[in-house]
């Protein structure tokens, strides 16, 4: 029977060691996976955006790219300068990798890069109709097309019983 309070046997320390361990490492594994943070908003009928913060960041040191029907954007930090002594170091000057799946019709636009965000914009195109005509090419016979002929049904009855058909 619960009776809605939180027991010994109910908490993530009577798990056993192994089960504590796997906590701690996916706790370690979300807290990277969520660098840097991010938002996705719509911008009109078909716009998205997605905005990441990338405070220390310059254009040379991110990069943008579309690979398969993946946006990858990636952020590098150049090499430390070995001169510099830190009494307290508390911003992380480290590398980061995020992905986003683009749905099918979804197209990036364009990147920019403004105080410290990354915008990048792009738009849900709508696929023209998916029935459409096709136009019927006639084949060249030693490099002439053939000429079409308007046949009604009543000429080629006609002939057809001249013939003795």
């Amino acid at each position: 029977m619960s009776t809605g309070r939180l027991t010994l046997f109910d908490s993530p320390l009577f798990l056993g060691f192994d089960e504590i361990e796997k906590t701690f490492d996916r706790m370690r594994k979300s807290g990277a996976e969520g660098y840097p943070p991010y938002n996705i908003e719509q911008i009109g009928e078909s716009g998205l955006r997605i905005t990441l913060a990338v405070a220390g960041f310059t254009m040379e040191t991110l990069d943008v790219e579309v690979e398969s029907n993946q946006l990858v954007i990636r952020g590098r930090q150049p090499e430390e300068d070995e001169e510099r002594v830190y009494l307290h170091r508390g911003i992380a000057g480290r590398q980061f990798q995020r992905s986003f799946v683009l749905a099918d019709g979804i197209e990036v636009r364009g990147a920019s890069l403004d105080n410290g965000l990354l915008h990048i914009d792009l738009e849900r195109v709508i696929p023209e109709s998916s029935a459409r005509k096709i136009e019927i090419q006639g084949v060249k016979r030693n490099g002439v097309l053939p000429k079409a002929i308007d046949v009604e049904a009543s000429d080629y009855e006609g002939k057809k019983g001249k013939r003795g058909e």
